[in-house]
């Protein structure tokens, strides 16, 4: 199944992000409304934590649980979980520093809600998004994921950039067509049926970045992954430990589709994730960049990897090596 344009959603006109307006609760139907567990892992991210938690509750939804796990921290983050838990009194647990995927777990596993959403807290939740998706997945039981777009950020909450998407239109996506285009609904946009999860077994914690294995994951137990059209959160991007971060990405996109080898698409997928590595690779790590290249036979390159190798060999001299041996690393 390929992705469509399924339906149209109206905007709310507020300036600044779009979300698609929830219909609301009739008198009467808040208490009975789904419960959602909102299970966050941390890691050395203080100075974030306030405004992050703040907009979760801000949602006003009136059946909410949060779970914070810290792995690990080696800053003051724990301790400020502390104040905050005191302030809020959501449930808070502590392990010895296992990864973003594995801390998850850990919440999950003190879970109990119908629906799920696991977004990172040094990221914002925008305003009135979450009974909008609570709703949908209560329309939609096909659907095991919904997602969104995001506002990205930088480091001091200044807007830096944002997802593109088609107006009115919600994608819709199956197995197949996740794999083939990998697929990524962001945590911080995701709202994932709990049973959804179960089926797919949670996150694998050998993988240390969680987004695109779960949607692989519960997209390959038969569920649809739809995202709406709308701006659901301002996403940080750090400026620090980004240069090396597509390296992390690249091993853990590739753990993700290893299941999925005799998949039809797998070789399509391969190459998506092996071009986008290259796009960071050849202008920062030649050698690296050169370990990805000899990865995969050359008949299966396409025209970006052709596109990424001419770059490469114009890059070598700046990043100081000459080719040959000095590329190899011999």
């Amino acid at each position: 199944m390929w992705p469509s344009c399924m339906a149209r959603f109206p905007s709310s006109g507020q300036p600044g992000y779009r979300f698609v307006p929830s219909p609301g609760a009739g008198a009467g139907e808040e208490e009975m409304r789904p419960l959602v567990s909102v299970v966050c892992a941390c890691f050395n991210i203080s100075k974030y934590l306030d405004e992050a938690i703040a907009s979760i509750y801000a949602q006003g939804y009136p059946n909410l649980e949060l779970i914070v796990v810290d792995d690990g921290s080696t800053d003051d983050t724990y301790e400020r979980l502390a104040m905050l838990r005191e302030r809020h009194g959501f449930q808070l647990y502590r392990q010895a520093n296992r990864g973003v995927s594995d801390a998850l777990n850990h919440g999950l596993r003190h879970a109990r809600g119908e629906f799920v959403m696991t977004p990172d807290l040094d990221d914002i939740v925008l305003p009135g998004v979450l009974d909008t998706r609570v709703d949908y997945l209560l329309a939609h039981p096909e659907v095991g994921c919904v997602g969104g777009f995001n506002i990205c950020i930088d480091s001091a909450g200044n807007e830096v950039a944002r997802d593109g998407f088609s107006e009115g239109c919600v994608e819709r996506w199956g197995f197949d067509a996740a794999l083939a285009e990998t697929l990524v609904v962001m945590p911080l946009t995701a709202l994932y049926r709990m049973d959804a999860m179960k089926r797919a077994d949670f996150f694998d914690p050998s993988i240390r970045v969680q987004d695109f294995q779960i949607t692989l994951r519960i997209a390959a137990q038969g569920y649809e992954i739809h995202r709406l059209p709308a701006y659901m959160g301002r996403y940080r991007r750090h400026g620090s430990g980004l240069s090396g971060r597509y390296k992390l990405n690249y091993e853990a996109d590739m753990q993700a589709i290893e299941p999925y080898r005799a998949h039809p698409n797998y070789r399509r997928a391969r190459q998506l994730i092996l071009n986008k590595a290259l796009k960071k690779a050849v202008v920062q790590d030649g050698r690296y960049a050169w370990q990805l290249f000899r990865s995969v036979p050359l008949r299966a390159w396409d025209r970006v990897t052709l596109k990424r190798f001419w770059r490469f060999l114009r890059y070598l001299p700046v990043l100081g090596l000459k080719g040959g041996t000095d590329v190899a690393g011999r």
